[in-house]
């Protein structure tokens, strides 16, 4: 194939449009609005839409500091550069190491979600279908995304957006015959706590409800690893995070109210992601044929998830591999379509055998489960780390560049939120409305704190034998012109 470990991803292929839907996508709008944002209704109710709407306020404040790091640090490294500039180039290798192992995971996750809705619906509509038959449209779709990921990132984004825009176009058409269907049923009081679910009375029942919703937003930093391939990657990074986490959240508020009064406050507890009681078997009930839309939108969301966060592992690995942390086989570049060949067989290998392996080892959903809890456990902790990265490279930046509220108020804040976003993720019941995890979604704290001191094993070598390689974690290279070491275009130094 004549590929190349030397060179630098393809400048300026993508612009704001591109990397806004990445971002979007990454968040799987309808897969979010249909499976997880539901699950706050156990506690907020009919109360839900304040309870999404607290979300995304708290969410916006990391959303922020991402957006501010983005665009002071454009690097295909994204969230491990800013943690090695912010707080300590250590620091940023671990964050890096986290961050690649569980993007890499995502892709397995949704494929699973893809093989077990498409299954389980196939065999509703005919009972000869096996719902056992899960894993060929797994693999369909893995495949998809390996295509998509070769042929280079303005191919790649260009089909999450086409994906991104089909979805949010389904589920706000359906929005819109919800609201016009409840009519005088339409009522502000959903934005009150007067409607939680019984046993989580008044605003603490939507705070409860709001931690559920938060998990919702995760992915609305994907747009910061594409810095590299992206025109005008300051201001651009900028807009797209804050823009995907504004505008998706916005969309959860809407659809989510939609749905709350369509069904009905007062009965809106016992609302969730299957059944009668869910969007799907809404649409099924009222709504003829549209279903067959809504659920073409959330197998939709599945891929262009999928897609999304393939990018982002892909991009991730080549900033760390190119700088010598991870194995510099995960920089070599396609020499036409720029991009990361390696890394993208290797993402497409461990998708298969995560899906393979795990689902046939408990069965698609439990898989997903397990997957699921070790990705948001993981990612939490990453907003965490930048939310501390941006208070401190903006305070070591002097009084000019120093904003109080933008650099420290929001990362506080930022943290505030996510902190029990990430005890409920990981099943630790610091609340009462967190439910401890039972096996194997159990195994998930295990397994990431096994990767993770294998991180730090790999951190303790490196900087015994080449302290420079961790250093070059928090190396911007579109802040140089031309030549590093005595190469060119940001090639790797052999």
């Amino acid at each position: 194939m004549g590929a190349e470990t030397t060179g630098t991803l393809r400048r300026d292929a993508i612009g704001l449009r591109e990397v806004l839907f990445q971002s979007i996508t990454a968040m799987a709008p309808a897969a979010a609005v249909a499976a997880s944002i539901p699950s706050g209704a156990a506690f907020a109710g009919g109360s839900l839409p304040l309870a999404v709407l607290i979300a995304l306020v708290a969410c916006l404040f990391t959303a922020s500091c991402v957006a501010e790091m983005a665009r002071e640090l454009p690097a295909a490294g994204s969230v491990a550069t800013y943690a090695a500039r912010g707080l300590h180039p250590a620091v940023g290798f671990l964050v890096g190491w986290g961050y690649v192992f569980v993007e890499m995971l995502v892709p397995p996750l949704l494929l699973l979600q893809l093989g077990f809705t498409t299954a389980d619906t196939l065999h509703e509509e005919w009972s000869w279908y096996p719902a056992s038959l899960w894993w060929p449209w797994a693999l369909v779709g893995a495949a998809v995304i390996a295509a998509a990921g070769l042929l280079g990132v303005r191919a790649s984004a260009r089909f999450g957006t086409v994906l991104g825009v089909f979805e949010i176009l389904v589920l706000l058409v359906f929005a819109g015959l919800l609201v016009a269907k409840a009519g005088g049923a339409n009522t502000l009081s959903v934005f009150t706590a007067s409607h939680t679910a019984d046993g989580y009375s008044g605003i603490g029942g939507v705070l409860a409800g709001s931690v559920y919703t938060v998990l919702a937003f995760a992915g609305f930093e994907a747009a910061a690893p594409l810095a590299e391939e992206t025109r005008d990657p300051r201001r651009t990074m900028h807009r797209a995070v804050l823009g995907a986490a504004l505008g998706i959240g916005l969309f959860y508020v809407v659809t989510t109210y939609a749905m709350t009064v369509y069904v009905g406050p007062e009965r809106f507890s016992d609302f969730g992601a299957s059944g009668a009681a869910s969007w799907e078997g809404v649409a099924r009930a009222s709504f003829g044929l549209f279903w067959v839309l809504v659920f073409l939108a959330v197998v939709n969301s599945t891929i262009a998830n999928a897609n999304a966060c393939a990018n982002v592992a892909t991009r991730t690995a080549f900033a760390l591999a190119r700088i010598r942390v991870l194995p510099r086989l995960l920089a070599t570049l396609h020499p036409r379509h720029r991009s990361p060949v390696a890394g993208i067989a290797v993402q497409t290998v461990v998708a298969v055998g995560a899906v393979l392996g795990l689902g046939f080892a408990y069965d698609p959903v439990t898989a997903f489960l397990l997957l699921a809890t070790v990705i948001v456990t993981v990612v939490v902790g990453v907003y965490i780390v930048v939310n501390l990265a941006c208070a401190g490279h903006f305070m070591r930046g002097g009084r000019q560049s120093f904003k109080p509220v933008r650099h420290l108020l929001f990362p506080v804040l930022g943290i505030a939120a996510f902190v029990p976003a990430l005890l409920t993720a990981a099943g630790i019941p610091a609340f009462d409305f967190v439910t401890e995890l039972s096996a194997p979604v159990s195994y998930a704290g295990p397994v990431v704190a096994c990767w993770m001191a294998v991180g730090v094993a790999v951190l303790v070598v490196l900087i015994r034998r080449h302290p420079e390689r961790i250093a070059e974690t928090a190396r911007v290279h579109l802040d140089e012109p031309d030549a590093v070491d005595g190469t060119r275009d940001g090639a790797v130094p052999r």
